[in-house]
């Protein structure tokens, strides 16, 4: 079967990364996305469950704490004064 080129648009330290994990799997760039675009083909769809990121525990506890009023601190002026106020 013919084969097509195609460009894809992708941050460096992306690509490194993933070409790194495909060659120690013993594949390249192009043979991992070949297997993932068989894959959604496959399964009509992406190949893995896309979805937020749930918070953890420490983020919902402070997330009530800020609806209540509680350990609330600002309004900040700059990023910096804010940044300063989380490593208090």
């Amino acid at each position: 079967m013919a084969k097509v080129n195609m460009t894809l648009r992708i941050e460096p330290e992306v690509k490194e990364q993933a070409a790194l994990l495909f060659r120690s799997l013993g594949m390249d760039l192009s043979t991992a996305t070949g297997i993932f675009y068989r894959q959604a083909l496959r399964c009509h769809g992406l190949p893995f469950e896309v979805k937020a990121d749930e918070p953890n525990a420490v983020t919902y506890k402070a997330m009530e704490a800020a609806e209540k009023g509680e350990d609330v601190y600002g309004p900040f002026d700059s990023v910096a004064e804010l940044m300063e106020a989380l490593d208090a």
